[in-house]
């Protein structure tokens, strides 16, 4: 683990020295007059920036050029040609993060042509350091199993031929006892049949993850989870991406949402990484943003839908109902009320075979008002703006029964809208809305959100528009 440190250090100090050499060498008098000479490009005219300007200048492309470069920062084997593209392409947001801050009269904003000076030499020098000390896959594989599932821990065993130095697994699930397992097969005697997992060490619990990674120089990790739709799956996924270690599953035991193939070879590698954390906060700004604007822009047509509810037959305006999170957890969604007071039938049905549905329902429902009251859901994190439909509780229970791979859905946040929604795949088609959640899933970024977003606003207008006119 002693090289990935190395690396670590290597890559932020060698980004902060060419970022500060490239705002220096951009500054110079003789390379401004140059660029002057540039048509449309090099104007205005020459900025020189000195003292002060220049300090805080150098300064802000530092702090910006670092936080877009993070994930580089991690000592994850790629090839050549993987490390220059995602190189350029932080080097590009960088530099839009700088010219957003030029956009908003920043105190210390870099001029123009000291900006696209800068952007040349960092597409150049950054790509070739980073090339130059990027991780190489090593002829000599350390691995660990992580998880709590043992026969796929022996599965894994009897697929690699690397050295495997110990297991880590939840104490609950698989514990010494003396030299045998618990979980090891019992035999007719009242014994145990020998496990190869006998012979491994447990190096500790999913909280010491990160320890046993830079204790025993771990590259490789082993995944043997029963179930892969629970936190303690993604942390640990988490936790081998932060540290550069390849995360393998055995093909019996692998989630086809995980991984490209399992075509080749019994270990494949997950395919699916998690987010890092810029993702994360710009996908976490963006539902608080939305959820919170859209909230006050609605909020006279808030009231008038109360108004509405009440006077259509004098029962509440809200209406709440469990459902499914994240990981299978759970929360309290409200709605505005669309169907008379009674007992709910969890068996999915399309809205216009239900004769519970009010009068005032059935307009919200057609414009997709009801939803609002979710957006304090969207507030408070338990929804984002974009991913799976949050499902009834009851009704997963029966939907379940028709599709394995229904809890696929819990691997990210519920949403007000996605990818099914704007298809209009509903869950009395399970295969169908499962197929698009699974593909949101494995493509999310924070531009597939958005053009979902917009999709469905112009799915709305449409529905709204049609609503008045009928």
């Amino acid at each position: 683990m002693a090289v990935r440190w190395h690396y670590r250090v290597a890559s932020v100090v060698g980004v902060a020295a060419l970022t500060v050499f490239a705002v220096w060498a951009a500054n110079l008098p003789l390379v401004q007059e140059l660029f002057a000479q540039v048509p449309y490009f090099g104007r205005p005219a020459p900025a020189v920036l000195t003292g002060s300007d220049l300090t805080g200048a150098v300064s802000t492309a530092l702090v910006v050029t670092l936080a877009a470069m993070w994930p580089l920062f991690k000592p994850r084997p790629r090839r050549i040609l993987d490390t220059v593209l995602l190189t350029h392409k932080r080097v590009l947001l960088a530099m839009v993060g700088l010219a957003a801050l030029g956009y908003y009269d920043y105190s210390y904003a870099l001029p123009r042509p000291t900006l696209i000076l800068m952007t040349a030499l960092l597409m150049g020098a950054l790509p070739a350091w980073t090339t130059a000390i990027r991780q190489r896959p090593s002829a000599q594989t350390r691995a660990v199993i992580i998880g709590d599932d043992p026969q796929a821990m022996e599965d894994l065993l009897a697929s690699t031929d690397v050295p495997v130095l110990g297991y880590v697994s939840p104490p609950s699930s698989y514990v010494a006892e003396g030299e045998r397992m618990i979980g090891a097969p019992e035999m007719a005697d009242g014994g145990s049949a020998k496990s190869r997992l006998d012979e491994l060490s447990n190096l500790g619990g999913l909280s010491r993850l990160d320890e046993v990674f830079v204790k025993h120089d771990i590259d490789t990790a082993l995944l043997a989870f029963t179930e892969t739709d629970r936190a303690e799956f993604f942390g640990a996924l988490a936790e081998c991406y932060e540290h550069g270690v390849a995360a393998k599953v055995h093909r019996d035991h692998a989630d086809d949402i995980l991984t490209k193939s399992v075509a080749g070879g019994d270990l494949v590698e997950v395919n699916l990484e998690p987010w890092d954390w810029q993702d994360y906060v710009a996908k976490r700004v963006f539902d608080v943003t939305f959820a919170l604007s859209a909230l006050i822009v609605l909020s006279p047509l808030i009231v008038l839908i109360a108004v509405a509810i009440k006077l259509d037959d004098r029962g509440p305006i809200l209406y709440s109902q469990e459902r499914t999170a994240e990981f299978g957890d759970t929360f309290i969604v409200y709605k505005f009320r669309t169907m008379t007071v009674g007992d709910e039938n969890k068996t999915p049905s399309e809205d216009h075979r239900n004769d519970r549905i009010t009068r005032a329902g059935q307009v919200l429902r057609k414009a997709h008002l009801d939803e609002i009251p979710q957006l304090l859901a969207i507030c408070t994190g338990k929804m984002s703006v974009v991913g799976p439909r949050a499902a009834w509780t009851d009704e997963e229970t029966l939907i379940e029964d028709e599709t394995d791979s229904w809890r696929k859905r819990w691997f990210v946040k519920p949403g007000l809208t996605g990818l099914a929604q704007v298809k209009d795949a509903s869950s009395t088609r399970p295969q169908e809305k499962v197929r698009y959640d699974v593909a949101y899933i494995r493509h999310q970024s924070f531009w597939f959100d958005l053009k979902i977003v917009i999709r469905q606003v112009w799915k709305v207008l449409v529905d709204i528009f049609d609503t008045i006119i009928r």
